[in-house]
């Protein structure tokens, strides 16, 4: 039997992970489900779990903050993440697998497996560093939405733009259709990969995808695709015209 602890900020993600090794792996013990690094760092002391369940971004302190904590940590780590890019840092923490969420019942099994033979002695599989990356960009990587309901998870290909209104974020989808998350637009920004999203102003970042015109201006405007008219702010006009013109 594996003694297993979940570390999680969202609950909701933290109780999901629990029905599922419930229902899959009858073999896991869940001895705890926290939501925070300092919640964490006691229970280890406290339960000596055999692995964490290990969410990464948390505010705070996040996964690998935990982790520092634990010089040559005795448990393993199953890192659970909906962001693929934290791959190789969480490999370099001898992390014994990675899961992206949303959690395939399948890929959770074979983590645990692994996790049975590490505490059988025997080898884990996951030295080949090349090939751990390889299937994690096969991935396709999901945007987690927090909402009145629970937990969207959005193709960030979908997004067309997210605007800004104090401490909620109103995210604009391709379909036509809006979600309102609790997440502040400076969370999404670390969030969403620079290569597509660019921040045009305080209220407002765009998908570059998505940008039909450049209106000339002070800082300009940016038609969207979908009809939507947004202005740009003077000190971000050149970088936006820099990006747009690759």
């Amino acid at each position: 039997m594996l003694n297993a602890l979940i570390v999680d900020d969202e609950v909701l993600g933290a109780k999901t992970l629990e029905s599922l090794l419930k229902l899959h792996c009858t073999n896991v013990n869940v001895v705890g489900l926290v939501h925070s690094a300092d919640d964490a760092e006691k229970t280890i002391i406290s339960a000596l779990p055999d692995v964490i369940f290990l969410d990464i971004e948390m505010p705070f302190a996040n996964g690998f903050d935990l982790l520092q904590r634990f010089k040559n940590h005795p448990f393993a780590v199953i890192f659970t993440t909906a962001y693929n890019e934290y791959a190789v840092k969480a490999i370099k923490h001898n992390a014994l697998d990675y899961l992206l969420k949303p959690i395939v019942p399948e890929e959770l099994m074979a983590a645990v497996k692994k996790c049975e033979e590490k505490k059988n002695g025997e080898p884990n599989g996951l030295k080949n560093l090349e090939k751990i990356i390889s299937t994690l960009s096969q991935k396709v990587h999901k945007l987690p939405v927090p909402s009145p309901d629970g937990i969207v998870y959005l193709d960030p290909d979908n997004i067309v733009y997210l605007q800004g209104d104090i401490n909620y974020t109103h995210i604009y989808l391709i379909q036509g259709n809006k979600i309102t998350s609790s997440k502040t637009l400076k969370d999404f920004e670390q969030l969403l990969s620079p290569k597509q999203f660019f921040r045009i102003h305080k209220a407002n970042i765009i998908n570059l995808s998505y940008v039909s015109k450049y209106l000339k201006g002070d800082g300009g405007e940016v038609l969207m695709t979908e009809g939507s008219s947004l202005e740009v702010s003077r000190q971000k006009k050149a970088e936006l015209l820099a990006l747009l013109s690759q």
